[in-house]
């Protein structure tokens, strides 16, 4: 992070994820919505932050839920990271349109482990695909591992994106800038 402009900003702001971010958010759209809805009623467009917190809302899910780290109190930057990339994970839930069910889950984790090679996110991606059921794993190995693959390897890095400041941003257009593919949609 600490080579990337937005990498360092994101190290020395520390922004959090929690409910005072959705909720302000969520609160400063509805005051606009009335004008919105006259001007952009055939505008099918979705924001980033709508759809995070649409994401949030259906699944009924609580940014501050997120446990807190623990085990990293001797490096408070390193510390910060492993809360940001805990807090981040359901921005990238919206990103790739990943749904938040256990194939959802690994394929995610299988982005993560590219994108950060972190052992946890080894662990989940590894140990979580051999408890699966063969048909899911089959589907995860043909279908997700490579678009996690292809994700991974060719988007921007994940963790370097001021999420909070993208909120007003379409998200196809964030999507297209970070170089994210949507994961196929299983049925």
């Amino acid at each position: 992070m600490k080579s990337d402009e937005t990498g360092r900003l994101i190290l020395e702001e520390k922004p959090l994820v929690n409910n005072d971010v959705l909720l302000n958010y969520v609160n400063s759209k509805q005051l606009q919505q009335h004008k919105n809805d006259a001007i952009d009623s055939n505008n099918n467009k979705q924001t980033f932050g709508q759809a995070y917190a649409k994401f949030m809302d259906s699944h009924g899910f609580d940014p501050d839920d997120r446990f807190h780290v623990r085990f990293l109190e001797y490096d408070k930057e390193l510390s910060y990271v492993m809360l940001r990339y805990r807090q981040s994970h359901d921005f990238w839930h919206v990103l790739t349109g990943l749904p938040p069910s256990i194939l959802g889950e690994l394929a995610l984790k299988w982005v993560e482990l590219i994108q950060f090679g972190l052992p946890v996110a080894a662990l989940s991606a590894t140990a979580g695909s051999m408890r699966l059921p063969s048909e899911k794993r089959e589907i995860l190995m043909e279908v997700y591992y490579p678009w996690a693959c292809e994700v991974g390897q060719n988007s921007e890095f994940l963790l370097n994106v001021y999420y909070e400041k993208e909120f007003d941003t379409d998200l196809e257009e964030l999507r297209n800038r970070l170089g994210v593919i949507p994961a196929p949609q299983i049925k």
